[in-house]
Formats: structure tokens, C-alpha cells, sequence
């Protein structure tokens, strides 16, 4: 936290000297910060330099100081205006300054053992033996090496700096021994499918994963750059299984669910009761799905019609042409208004309002032998809406496409992703989209 704290107080700073504009420039430095560590936890680089983040630093600060510009724009004078600029222009200057004084800080603590991180490197191939060789003699990268995991028999090159703690399976094991909290993907001889599955078990989580790009000799334009020696590195985000945004998240389901069926409420007792007078008795539709860790819930939807027996209501997939389906129940489905008592749902904490489409026991249990990583679905809660209805992905469409959306989604969740997701969605059912 070293580094966010100095630049903070580096956008502070001129309020010292300058005229006293104090919430304006307060806003200015909080925004900053924001937009300089991307809203998550500042990690330093590995290659310490100034001069490659500048752009980045610039860019971003200057962004801030448009923004709050434009506001006291509005609300003040133009002399105002330009105080704050020569105010915020000295702040990005004094936050550049604090960057090389923060980056040798760095440096400092990682050469004398102070910030390290104890490295477990999967593959014992050339390329690992020539991260293993720099990382040791440049401690100022801040990893430091402690063995390697490869299915390769034999002797590996990695063996001639570091001892082999085993098998690629034996990884939970080796972060656990060692006491490493970093993960480095390297090259050697083990299978891409079951290095997914290692990286991601509960130890794998808990730590740090980069990746050595495969055709590493080629520059990349994807993220920031980041190298150890002449070797590009590839830091992978793990999915925010848990934690502060996971609260929010569910804060924001609990508010928008309860709004919605108070919002709702009409709609819900009009479809409510068209439904009544179409079929009878049993107006809302109750069905076991697979829910987080799957756990099994009752899913609750507006009948659209009467399956013959409990077992097809289980096991029968697609009902989208059944003529036991009456005008109601076609208009509820065409504009998704079947699906609103699943709000209910999301407020109880059954579900969330973004996420992978529940499915009955019976085919989770079929797709999870027949599809890659379908299980991997269930490692969040379940949605009323997810990326793969909003790519097109419903009805009768490929449950592999499916499931590789689904994990995509996981693998790169975010607030701002499931803010996306909704406005898609929404789009979609007033547009009436992808039906």
C-alpha cells in the first residue's frame, strides 16, 4: 500500500502552497488513485521503471483532472477553473517525482529480502532454467525460486538451479511445503487441460499466477508490458470468487430485486392472474435447479404449462414448441416475464441478478461428463440473466458454447462486466433481440 498512499498524498501535496480549493482537489486525488491502480489492489511491476509506467501515470492523472475540470467548470467560475488546473498540472508532476522515490523503495526492500515472494515455477524447460538463473541473481524482480513441478521423466534443465518438488499434480503440495504464495507457468513437458484444473484448485487460488506467453519471442500489445530479463511475463488475474466486490455485489442484488418487485408488483399480479384464468389452479411454477457449489434450490417461474408428470418437468429439455403451450404462456416466454418470480429468488439469496443459467440435477450431472469444465459453472451463484443469453447462447444453442462462456464470464468478472451484461440484457427483452 506503499505506493497508492505516497501517490495520494503526492495529489495533496500543492494545497500547501496554492489557493485552498480543498474538496476539489481532495476529489481529484481520490479519482487519481482510483484510475492509477484500476479500482483493485496495486501490484508493483516486476521490471521496476518509471519510465515505463509514464505514459500510463500521465494519461490516466490527466484523465482525472479533465474530469473534476469539468465539473468545477459548471459550477464555478473560468478563473477557478484554470487555478485548478495549475494546481492539479503540479500534482501529476509531484506524483512522478514519488514514483521514483516509491520504485527504489521497492527495489531496496526486494534486494535485501524484505518484499519477496517464494516461487514455485510449473516446467523445468529451458525457458524456466533461464528464469530461475535471473531471478537468482537479480533479487530486485522480488521472486525468489524455490523449486519447480513438471511430468517430464528424467532429469529436467531446470534441475541444474532448482529442486524438482514433483509431479504437475503435486502442486498444491509443493505451494503448501514451500510456503510460496506465486505460481510462474514456464515451459516443460505436462498437459495445458490439467494445468487449468492445478492453478485453480483452492490452494492454486490463494496464490499469484504469471505466465510465460508461449511464442514469448514476439512482443505482445495486450496489458502492460512486463518482463523478467528478456523473457515477457503475463500476469493472470484469479476470478473474485470472494471478497469486498462479492459483498457489493450482493448489496446490489438485494436493493435491485427488492425494487424491481416493488417496481413490478402490477405486472407481476396481471401475469399473475392471466395465468389463473388460462390454466387453473397453480400459478407459480417450482423447479429443483443446481445452485453455487452445487447445492440444489427451488427456482420459481410463472407456469406457461402443465408438464404431464414431475420426472419430464425434470428431464424433458426443451418445451419451446410444446403445444400444450397457450397464448399466456408463449407471450410470458417471448418477453421473459415467466422469469420475474426468479427476483424472489435473487432476494433471498438463492441467485444473483448476473450469472450462469441455472439447470436441473439430471443434466447438470449428463453435460458434467459429456462437456470440458461444465462443472467449473457452479463455482458462483447462479443467474437470471449471464454473458451466454446476451451472446445469443439460449434455447437450443451448444451447451459447450455454453459452458465456455459461462467460465469466461467467471474468469473475468467484474462489476462493471455484470453492469454491461445488464444493460444488454435489457436491451434484448425491450428490443425483443436474439429470439
Amino acid at each position: 500500500m506503499v505506493v497508492p498512499t505516497v501517490d495520494f498524498l503526492m495529489l495533496l501535496a500543492p494545497l500547501m502552497w496554492r489557493p485552498p480549493q480543498v474538496l476539489t482537489v481532495l476529489t481529484m486525488a481520490v479519482l487519481g488513485v482510483l484510475l492509477l491502480s484500476g479500482g483493485a489492489r496495486y501490484v508493483a511491476p516486476l521490471h521496476l521503471s518509471v519510465l515505463d509506467e509514464l505514459p500510463e501515470i500521465v494519461t490516466r492523472l490527466l484523465a482525472a483532472v479533465a474530469a473534476v475540470a469539468a465539473v468545477v467548470l459548471q459550477l464555478h467560475a473560468k478563473p477557478q477553473v484554470l487555478v485548478f488546473i495549475e494546481t492539479a498540472l503540479q500534482a501529476v508532476a509531484l506524483v512522478i517525482a514519488g514514483r521514483l522515490v516509491t520504485s527504489r523503495l521497492v527495489a531496496f526492500a526486494r534486494k535485501h529480502g524484505i518484499a519477496k515472494h517464494h516461487t514455485v515455477l510449473i516446467g523445468g524447460g529451458a525457458t524456466a532454467t533461464e528464469l530461475a538463473r535471473t531471478l537468482t541473481e537479480h533479487r530486485e524482480y522480488g521472486l525468489v525460486p524455490v523449486g519447480f513441478v513438471d511430468d517430464a521423466p528424467g532429469v529436467a534443465p531446470a534441475h541444474q538451479v532448482l529442486p524438482k518438488l514433483g509431479r504437475l499434480a503435486d502442486l498444491d503440495m509443493a505451494l503448501i511445503t514451500t510456503g510460496a504464495d506465486t505460481i510462474l507457468v514456464a515451459d516443460g513437458e505436462f498437459d495445458e487441460r490439467s494445468l487449468i484444473d492445478v492453478v485453480r484448485t483452492e490452494v492454486g487460488l490463494t496464490a499469484e499466477l504469471l505466465i510465460v506467453p508461449r511464442l514469448h519471442h514476439f512482443h505482445t500489445l495486450t496489458g502492460r508490458a512486463d518482463h523478467i530479463g528478456s523473457i515477457p511475463i503475463m500476469r493472470i488475474r484469479n476470478p473474485n470468487l470472494r471478497g469486498p466486490a462479492r459483498i457489493i455485489k450482493r448489496v446490489f442484488d438485494v436493493v435491485s430485486s427488492g425494487a424491481a418487485l416493488v417496481l413490478l408488483s402490477p405486472i407481476l399480479a396481471a401475469a399473475a392472474l392471466a395465468v389463473r384464468l388460462e390454466g387453473g389452479p397453480g400459478v407459480i411454477f417450482r423447479q429443483v435447479r443446481v445452485g453455487r457449489d452445487g447445492r440444489p434450490f427451488e427456482l420459481l417461474k410463472f407456469r406457461s404449462m402443465k408438464p404431464a408428470t414431475e420426472s419430464e418437468s425434470q428431464t424433458h429439455w426443451n418445451v419451446a414448441a410444446d403445444n400444450r403451450v397457450g397464448p399466456v404462456g408463449k407471450l410470458l416466454r417471448k418477453t421473459s416475464i415467466d422469469e420475474l418470480p426468479q427476483l424472489w429468488n435473487i432476494f433471498r439469496g438463492d441467485m444473483t441478478v448476473v450469472g450462469p443459467r441455472p439447470e436441473r440435477p439430471h443434466f447438470v450431472e449428463q453435460f458434467s461428463t459429456q462437456f470440458d469444465r461444465y462443472a467449473h459453472r457452479h463455482r458462483v451463484q447462479v443467474g437470471l440473466t449471464g454473458f451466454a443469453q446476451v451472446s445469443g447462447l439460449k434455447g437450443d444453442t451448444s451447451i459447450a458454447d455454453r459452458c465456455r462462456y459461462d467460465n469466461f464470464y467467471i474468469e473475468n468478472w467484474s462489476l462493471w462486466l455484470d453492469i454491461k451484461i445488464i444493460v444488454r440484457t435489457f436491451r434484448a427483452v425491450v428490443l425483443y433481440r436474439e429470439r
